[in-house]
């Protein structure tokens, strides 16, 4: 069997701690060819490290090296490195969020469809084993029709030290943009994407504004520091279901908390750790799942399904209408924050938030 070629844009911490070690993994079906970064001798000693024959600073020189890329730079560079590599050919596997903006989404979208080739983007819980058992659970009518959601995405004091996180030019928010996306994202996916009529957002940055911080993830410049780092919403779907949203990086919580909760007419359940409630002849049940059957490493999942889809073996199980949509809620809870009104969304067609007046 021939192995997809691939290559990694930006090589900071998730693409060596997540991507190059699941493709890694995954040796026999996936050659990691090149390696693209702004810092060249950066990337010529990880490429060394790693065996892996090219690195460049241009994005553009890995294309006649690789079949797929991975994309794992800022947020600002999404959008232009995903459409310039799908229109070379590549595959593109691409961090989230998908991008800065439900337009550039958009584009991102256009181009997939024009070049035939697979775009994902890496919402990696998805992966997770309690992720798609709940999905299953939820599938085969367990918890009934969904009514309320619940998600919680909470650090305790953790606004990333290091790296760009706090830059809003180069990442365009902080906690929700970063964190907060992930669960989003899970939870719609659980709901098989429901139709979203209106947000209500508000966002957060005065703790991290604070001269005596008291931070468990690094430094930062309190007096430059422009992005949320909290972030709350109320979501309404058509189909009559609400979502309660929370993230932060800098909760004053007892401990951190990830958390999506679905309550239905049959039942409910907690997705970490999975645990189903149900109401039975006169019996209020509880049951914990003790072990799910599946990939430990929701990386190698990740990267095992991205390999198969530019194989044309599977489809991608994070589809980019879909991430489109979870970027869309993004751009409305920030906008509703903004303006002070709840957003209402048309079709779910992106671009068309508007005040609710």
């Amino acid at each position: 069997m021939e192995k997809l070629r691939m290559g990694l844009i930006g090589v900071g911490g998730i693409a060596l701690d997540r991507h190059l070690p699941a493709y890694q993994a995954l040796k026999d079906r996936v050659a990691v060819t090149a390696l693209c970064d702004l810092i060249l001798p950066r990337v010529q000693t990880i490429a060394r490290d790693y065996s892996i024959p090219n690195a460049v600073m241009n994005y553009e020189e890995l294309f006649p090296y690789v079949d797929a890329v991975t994309i794992s730079t800022p947020n600002k560079f999404h959008a232009e490195m995903a459409i310039a590599s799908l229109k070379a050919g590549k595959h593109v596997l691409c961090e989230k969020p998908m991008a800065m903006t439900t337009n550039e989404c958009l584009d991102m979208l256009r181009a997939a469809k024009e070049s035939g080739k697979t775009l994902s983007i890496a919402y990696h819980y998805r992966h997770t084993k309690e992720a798609i058992a709940a999905k299953r659970l939820i599938s085969s009518g367990e918890i009934g029709k969904a009514l309320v959601i619940r998600v919680q995405a909470l650090r305790r004091r953790k606004v990333p030290g290091w790296g760009v996180f706090t830059n809003k030019e180069l990442q365009g928010g902080g906690s929700l943009i970063d964190f907060g996306c992930h669960f989003l994202d899970l939870a719609l996916w659980l709901m098989d994407f429901p139709q979203i009529t209106e947000v209500s957002g508000a966002t957060y940055n005065e703790l991290s504004r604070q001269e005596n911080q008291v931070n468990q993830w690094g430094a930062f410049d309190h007096q430059s520091f422009e992005v949320d780092d909290h972030a709350t919403a109320y979501i309404r779907f058509s189909n009559g279901a609400t979502l309660l949203f929370e993230t932060s990086w800098a909760a004053n919580i007892a401990e951190d908390k990830e958390q999506v909760s679905i309550s239905g007419t049959e039942g409910g359940l907690d997705v970490f750790p999975l645990t189903l409630y149900q109401a039975k002849d006169g019996m209020l049940l509880d049951n914990s799942v003790k072990w799910i059957q599946g990939e430990e490493s929701p990386g190698i999942a990740q990267a095992t399904n991205f390999i198969d889809s530019c194989l044309g073996l599977a489809e991608p199980v994070v589809k980019p209408e879909e991430a489109l949509m979870v970027s869309q809620v993004i751009e409305a809870i920030y906008e509703s924050s903004q303006s002070g009104q709840t957003i209402r969304l048309s079709d779910n067609k992106p671009g068309s938030a508007q005040p609710n007046a």
